[in-house]
């Protein structure tokens, strides 16, 4: 790829919640950056070769896409690209690519914490300090525990790693089994999740949402998870039948959930998952440490320095998967 000689239009989607990204000042130099608002994307769009996606569960592109007439790149920065794949996109040439790397640790890092919060029964300490109730009681041992990793990408690989280095016994899920994986060991179909769902007490859902993986948690795989059994979600919220889930939950079929995305966002208050004793909900904020949006802007910066200079994108995304080529 030749190194662009004029300056190219790159159009930056963002918006009051979403302020200027880092790095954007050398990027500006060499090519000619307009900010739009979803409302303005319309407009801004002709003419354009390039777009990121700063806000990135905004549906604006699908609306603006009949101006989009010489887009060539686009970057969403988050891991996930479902909310924007929409289908002329996805049979274009645009190139797709995402922030594949940047959520790992932390996510990571969510689930572990997850895992201690209810195996030390951390929530219901919390609630008895809160009614000054002293109620002695035995928690359950983390190390030789057994974790499901439905999801075998970077997030899930790094998830795998963190839970092997407490003492967890690992499995992964994901498009084709396998065994000798170098983070997890044994690798389960997909398609077999309902038969291998009852080995794990933690249940970890980190899979793209595809047209494949929507509800895959559905009422079948909770019927087979063990009663004791703990489902940690910091996929998207439409891999799991949420109705489904609220039924196992409130009919004991497994005992707890921890549960950072949703099928509606923010969750209604009206939802029963609100209130359930064995559910702890996080506002879809598992990967966002301080500074991450720093991240993403550096990282974007770096993709777009590559494009200037005519190199290869980091992070292309596999648009009839759904994520980033390579994951398994």
């Amino acid at each position: 790829m030749a190194a662009i000689q004029n300056k190219p239009k790159l159009v930056v989607l963002g918006g009051a919640d979403h302020p200027k990204p880092a790095g954007m000042d050398e990027i500006e130099a060499r090519a000619d950056v307009h900010y739009a608002d979803a409302d303005s994307l319309a407009e801004v769009i002709e003419g354009a070769d390039a777009l990121l996606l700063w806000d990135f569960f905004s549906s604006a592109l699908k609306d603006a896409w009949p101006h989009a007439d010489k887009l060539r790149w686009v970057h969403v920065a988050a891991a996930g690209v479902d909310a924007i794949l929409f289908d002329e996109l996805a049979a274009s040439d645009v190139v797709i690519t995402n922030a594949h790397g940047t959520f790992d640790r932390p996510i990571a890092e969510y689930v572990l914490a997850a895992v201690f919060a209810h195996n030390k029964d951390l929530y219901r300490s919390h609630d008895l300090q809160r009614g000054r109730t002293w109620q002695h009681r035995e928690t359950r041992l983390v190390a030789g525990s057994k974790a499901l990793v439905v999801g075998t990408g970077g997030i899930g690989r790094e998830t795998a790693r963190l839970l092997s280095s407490a003492g967890i016994e690992v499995r992964g899920v994901g498009r084709t089994a396998r065994e000798n994986d170098d983070d997890f060991g044994t690798v389960v179909a997909s398609s077999g999740l309902v038969e291998h769902v009852g080995w794990a007490d933690h249940v970890v859902v980190i899979a793209p949402l595809t047209e494949q993986t929507r509800g895959m948690i559905n009422a079948e795989v909770l019927a087979a998870m063990d009663p004791s059994a703990h489902l940690i979600n910091v996929g998207r919220g439409q891999l799991v039948d949420e109705a489904a889930l609220i039924e196992a939950l409130m009919s004991g079929s497994i005992a707890a959930a921890s549960l950072d995305v949703f099928e509606e966002e923010p969750l209604p208050e009206s939802n029963p998952l609100w209130d359930l004793p064995s559910v702890h909900v996080s506002a879809h904020m598992s990967g966002d440490v301080i500074g991450w949006r720093g991240s993403l802007g550096e990282q974007f910066k770096e993709n777009a320095i590559r494009w200037l200079d005519g190199g290869e994108l980091a992070n292309v995304v596999d648009k009839e998967r759904g994520y980033v080529s390579g994951s398994k």
